[in-house]
């Protein structure tokens, strides 16, 4: 497994390496010890997610605060799908800065996206199924999330507006000035 930094402090991309053969693959998706031994992070995964979307389904952008944050490692089970995250975290000298990704079942890349981040996806296939561990446990009250349109961030989803679904929650989403102000 390949495991690069990306140009945000602490978040990560992984490759893994595949064998294909006639019956299909098989591939190693996480190993603590390689991934703290290439990141210098131990990170003790405890609840697993997987979501289902159709095409243009825009989640996102979420996130968790204090003590229930969560950091994540996130991959496509099916389908394909463009992954973004901003980073929140006032210190970072990445501050307010974003990454994205195409995850698919092609390269089967994942993406570690440490605690202090805000997260999203739209999916770019018919339909996509998104599997994500996370070193912490769901809090609702300890939920926030920044508007995907924000006008700060600006923001690339790949699909035209008018292709976007997005759920009422998501919609009513605080922008990034007012998140981080």
């Amino acid at each position: 497994m390949k495991i690069e930094q990306t140009p945000l402090r602490d978040c990560f991309v992984l490759e893994p390496r595949v064998f294909k053969d006639e019956r299909g693959f098989f591939y190693e998706t996480y190993n603590a010890n390689l991934f703290r031994e290439v990141t210098g992070l131990t990170i003790d995964f405890v609840q697993d997610n997987q979501s289902k979307s159709s095409y243009g389904v825009l989640r996102g952008l979420h996130f968790q605060t204090g003590k229930m944050a969560q950091a994540k490692l996130v991959q496509v089970v099916q389908g394909k799908v463009l992954d973004i995250v901003v980073d929140l975290r006032k210190e970072s000298e990445s501050f307010g800065k974003s990454f994205s990704i195409i995850l698919d079942t092609i390269e089967h890349k994942q993406l570690f996206v440490p605690k202090g981040f805000a997260h999203g996806f739209i999916t770019l296939s018919e339909t996509s199924i998104f599997a994500y561990k996370c070193d912490n446990f769901y809090d609702g009250p300890s939920e926030g999330g920044i508007i995907y349109n924000d006008a700060t961030l600006l923001l690339d989803w790949h699909l035209s507006p008018k292709d976007f679904i997005v759920s009422e929650k998501d919609i009513q989403l605080p922008t990034f000035k007012e998140v981080t102000s």
